[in-house]
């Protein structure tokens, strides 16, 4: 049966130490910054070891305030070599983490040093190698200066399978290369997939899909055991205890490796105020998408009368849904399943196009553009300009330039396109320029193009890759290599 958590102003501290933690500055002095280290879950009633990002409040991911610093170790307390990312952190500088072209890893038991002042917003840190599908991935936020004062509650999402990430990548016929890249099966022919483009099936999973160009679009092409919101599924939700009449900001991270979402925060009035850590005209939707990587900050309405309210995370394309409950004082928590009576639509591009950002770019014209075309090949090979990273040279650029990026998805899948080290802003959806979210990963739908702007402030080695973690490991991703 679930379980209340007390009620407070800010985060909620909760069990899962997720969902719900108070914003206090953390105590950054104290060495060490952060701990990774394996932990124990419950997932659909078995055990599972899991990976942990734990702060020096001995909480789950990192919470500070605007104008912290994140500064201290970094402990590897695990016994694996680690590359870890901290996704969205744009003053973070090239050599803060090792996710870049030469970075090598952190060996067991040792350390890194980092100091660095932490980018405002709702952000995540995590492994750059398939251990990021065990969970090793945590919040990152940053809670605004003018942020209202009102609660907030932290949603985490994941997918989760008790196989390895190696299985996995058998299963998809792919051979792991050092956490950046893939090579396919010797035969060319993915294990369990036909590629006649018109049924597809992966690991047992129906991938039929609306047509495109002659293709069959599809999706999850990963088969997972379970869906979690704060590290529970549906059958054990976490409770978050809400006050009536309540405003309360979630702030929702996909942490998941092969796995895009709808929110549907029910018969909550809802608005969306935030992509990625950047602020938003406030807008409504029935239900919000996010891609592998992305984030949502929505400002739900609770009613004055209470009750208990869930918000439901979808698998795009399946009736398969994770969540949470926010809940009243009192109020009855009822039963939720772990379907929807219908399947979601697949991710597009409508939902960016009504995007207004509160903090756009300046008007510019752009220095350089570079053309990127997102491939799919038999033997699950992802490419981008036919190349995969081991293959392709790097996009050089300066200091300076403003940059374009034109993505033009050639597939049968969504592409989650992840630039390291920057925020940008969608510029061109393929319907006319216009002024779009800033993010710093934009969903490519198949048969689609997007355009993104980038002001280049920094020298460096910026990865920019699919955060779709398999599509990565197989070799879509390049970088922007910076003088």
């Amino acid at each position: 049966m679930p379980i209340l958590t007390p009620t407070r102003r800010g985060f909620m501290a909760g069990a899962s130490a997720l969902a719900a933690s108070a914003l206090a500055r953390p105590a950054f002095a104290a060495a060490p910054a952060l701990t990774v280290a394996s932990r124990q879950i419950e997932v659909l009633g078995r055990a599972a070891t899991v990976y942990g990002m734990t702060g020096p409040d001995g909480r789950l991911g990192i919470y500070a305030q605007e104008g912290d610093r994140f500064s201290g170790q970094i402990l590897n307390a695990t016994d694996q070599g680690l590359i870890t990312h901290w996704h969205g952190q744009i003053w973070a500088a090239e050599g803060q983490d090792r996710s870049y072209t030469g970075g090598g890893e952190l060996a067991p038991g040792a350390g890194d040093a980092v100091d660095f002042l932490l980018t405002p917003g709702t952000h995540w840190m995590h492994s750059h190698q398939l251990t990021e599908q065990q969970l090793l991935a945590a919040p990152m936020i940053t809670r605004e200066a003018d942020a209202e004062d009102i609660q907030e509650v932290v949603l985490m999402l994941h997918d989760f399978a008790f196989r390895s990430p190696e299985e996995i990548l058998s299963e998809l016929g792919v051979s792991m290369m050092h956490g950046h890249g893939a090579t396919g099966n010797e035969s060319g022919s993915m294990p369990g997939m036909a590629m006649d483009h018109s049924a597809m099936n992966m690991g047992g999973m129906d991938m039929g899909g609306m047509a495109m160009g002659g293709m069959m679009t599809h999706a999850n092409d990963v088969k997972f055991d379970a869906y979690l919101a704060n590290d529970r599924t549906l059958d054990d939700p976490e409770v978050v205890q809400v006050d009536p009449g309540a405003r309360v900001r979630l702030r929702i991270i996909n942490g998941a490796g092969a796995t895009a979402f709808w929110i549907d925060p029910g018969v909550l009035p809802s608005a969306c105020i935030a992509t990625d850590g950047g602020a938003c005209a406030p807008l409504s939707a029935a239900a919000y998408p996010i891609a592998q990587g992305q984030r949502l900050d929505l400002i739900v309405t609770v009613p004055a009368e209470g009750g208990a309210f869930p918000i439901f995370a979808q698998v795009e394309a399946m009736r398969l849904r994770t969540g949470i409950i926010l809940a009243t004082a009192g109020a009855k928590v009822a039963a939720q399943t772990g379907e929807a009576a219908t399947e979601s639509p697949y991710l597009d591009s409508q939902f960016d196009a009504r995007l207004v950002p509160l903090h756009p770019l300046p008007e510019r014209a752009a220095t350089q553009m570079a053309h990127l075309m997102l491939g799919e090949e038999p033997g699950y090979r992802f490419t981008i300009n036919g190349q995969t990273h081991a293959e392709a040279p790097p996009i050089a650029a300066k200091v300076g330039d403003r940059m374009e990026l034109m993505f033009m998805n050639m597939g049968m899948m969504m592409h989650p396109m992840h630039l390291h080290g920057y925020h940008f802003q969608v510029v061109d959806l393929g319907m006319g320029r216009f002024n779009g979210p800033r993010r710093d990963v934009v969903a490519v739908p198949p048969g689609g193009m997007v355009t993104v702007a980038v002001d280049i402030d920094k020298p460096g080695s910026w990865l920019l890759h699919c955060h779709h973690l398999y599509h990565m490991a197989s070799g879509m991703m390049t970088e922007v290599l910076v003088s």
